[in-house]
């Protein structure tokens, strides 16, 4: 039988997304702290298979292709401005290798640092970027395209173009900073609301924010639109006055004792799911634990679980749980 596709999926129930793949591989040794682009595909590419390897058995049904920042301009700040084309190749292979039957694999689009709302040519050029990419990804064989962290509703619109132009379904998703509006002035529902109407099949955000300060958001899409609604939080705590980690000043090298735990993140997932969340996913800092955590919240035993915790056999914490 042909494989479902992400629609299908998500009219049975909540689908279950990865985890963050540019600071982990960063915590890693394979991604350069300050641009974060992802060469990782040509340079190492055992490191990132092995990382969506992780994340597949952890219970994600989808694997992003690591192409966040793969696009010709933010490459060429790197010095892989020649390497668009490998790079985005490469990196869809190694999902598709992983993936097998498995897992849909997602194309990926993100911000280009290339727009400007008020500067009408910057948006022909972020357009061809993007189409650059989806035909590329395209050629290699993805299911479906997530364009992610967008700051401006017009640039969103730009990627959601390239995708639906190119005949795939898309999900499309901000990261909203403080106060939580698009750059160019648009609130959560606003942005979820002329998204749809342009065709976008799932709208949501992603990024940025940890849980309780992303799923008010959230709540504000999904009663603004009646198509699919995705969250996907970062795994890091931030603060009432800086409600976005990226401001920070841990960012990016100091993160480590801000991570939320696996516990937060299961607390997450049956958190969206009670909202109406469809697409549940994680960014930046959330890793194959986490992820595991999370399928066993929306009662799912993945191939991870064959490892979860028993703490009962536990030499010294096991006496003092029979005891209590």
């Amino acid at each position: 039988m042909p494989k479902k596709g992400i629609l299908e999926k998500l009219q049975e129930g909540p689908v279950l997304g990865d985890g963050g793949y540019l600071l982990e591989l960063e915590r890693r040794g394979y991604v350069k702290a300050g641009p974060f682009t992802p060469e990782v595909a040509v340079e190492h590419p055992e490191a990132l298979r092995q990382l969506h390897r992780e994340f597949l058995r952890a219970g994600s049904e989808v694997l992003q292709v690591c192409t966040f920042y793969a696009s010709a301009e933010k490459l060429k700040t790197a010095g892989y401005a020649n390497e668009v084309e490998r790079i985005n190749r490469q990196a869809v292979r190694i999902a598709r290798e992983v993936a097998q039957d498995q897992a849909l694999v997602a194309g990926n689009l993100s911000l280009t640092w290339q727009y400007h709302h008020d500067e009408s040519s910057s948006k022909e050029r972020v357009l061809n970027l993007f189409r650059q990419q989806v035909a590329l990804q395209k050629e290699e064989g993805v299911d479906f395209f997530i364009a992610e962290t967008f700051h401006y509703l017009g640039e969103a619109l730009l990627a959601l173009q390239a995708i639906k132009d190119a005949g795939f379904p898309a999900m499309i998703t901000f990261n909203f900073k403080m106060p939580p509006l698009s750059r160019d002035g648009h609130s959560p529902a606003e942005c979820g609301r002329i998204l749809e109407a342009h065709g976008a099949d799932i709208v949501g955000t992603n990024c940025g924010r940890e849980p309780k300060r992303m799923l008010p958001l959230v709540e504000e899409m999904r009663k603004a639109v009646k198509c699919h609604v995705a969250a996907q939080p970062a795994g890091y705590h931030s603060s009432d006055e800086i409600p976005y980690f990226m401001g920070l000043p841990q960012f990016p090298i100091e993160l480590d004792p801000l991570q939320l735990t696996r516990l937060e993140m299961a607390e997450f997932a049956w958190q969206a799911r009670d909202l109406g969340v469809g697409y549940i996913g994680a960014c930046c800092g959330v890793a194959a634990a986490h992820i595991r955590s999370m399928a066993e919240a929306l009662g799912r035993h993945p191939a991870a679980s064959a490892k979860s915790p028993d703490l009962s056999v536990h030499p010294i914490l096991g006496p003092k749980l029979m005891a209590g």
